[in-house]
């Protein structure tokens, strides 16, 4: 794949996808601004890694739900490289539970941590990437901001209205050759996924037409593509990496 910028910011890399997005990315030869908001050891051993396989990476701590911090963090990496080349919105949180127990700040806090930071990241990457008129933004969405779940109204909301966002931020961005596109993931391999029971897992399964959960390379050879040259001529798009669970 082919990159014309040199730098990415990925938000929630210390673990899970972004962790696999951050090694990903920094292996195809950009520089890897790993961002975290309470796990500053994996941080750094996500750094070690890429650096020992010949990557450039730093760590920045900011929680992606502070407006403030968000638009600073942006701010340092320009200062120091001189630009942000790409985004990946890919921080976010689950609050579960049936609609009638949910409490409006249960509701309001996923919408802000998931959807209001990734619009701010997204604000702000436009304004630092109109300088160079190029850039590419990937926001990390679910497959139940499409479907919907039980016991996730909040969650459901916060990724369907990113899949939204997102379209609107591309027409924004496309006249100054400023791409922005969605990937909503399906069932993949997680520490959530580990814990669940054979049977349980079965029956997911059975229902995904490829047979198996997707593994985090999946969604981050997704996100590779997206942000790299490869895809030049896509954005507003909502990429399905899901087995074909919802088409």
């Amino acid at each position: 794949m082919q990159f014309t910028g040199k730098n990415v910011l990925v938000t929630g890399a210390a673990s899970g996808l972004g962790k696999e997005i951050a090694l990903t990315l920094a292996s195809r030869g950009l520089k890897v601004w790993i961002n975290y908001r309470s796990r500053p050891d994996e941080a750094d051993a996500i750094k070690e890694k890429i650096e020992a396989e010949g990557g450039v990476a730093a760590v920045i701590g900011f929680d992606v739900a502070d407006d403030k911090a968000f638009v600073e963090g942006i701010k340092t990496i320009i200062d120091s490289d001189g630009e942000l080349s790409y985004l990946v919105n890919n921080a976010g949180i689950t609050n579960d539970k049936l609609a009638i127990r949910m409490k409006t700040e249960d509701f309001e806090s996923v919408i802000k941590t998931n959807l209001t930071s990734a619009f701010v990241g997204c604000r702000e990457a436009l304004k630092a990437m109109n300088k160079k008129r190029f850039g590419s933004v990937v926001n990390i969405a679910s497959i139940v901001g499409e479907t919907g779940n039980v016991g996730q109204v909040n969650y459901s909301a916060s990724k369907g209205g990113m899949i939204a966002m997102t379209k609107s931020f591309a027409l924004e961005g496309s006249a100054r050759g400023i791409r922005f596109n969605t990937i909503t993931p399906g069932f993949i391999e997680t520490n959530m996924t580990d814990k669940l029971s054979e049977e349980v897992k079965k029956s997911y399964i059975d229902k995904i037409p490829l047979k198996r959960f997707g593994k985090p390379k999946d969604v981050a050879q997704a996100v590779a593509f997206l942000l790299s040259d490869n895809s030049a001529y896509i954005t507003g798009m909502t990429l399905k990496v899901n087995g074909g669970l919802y088409m």
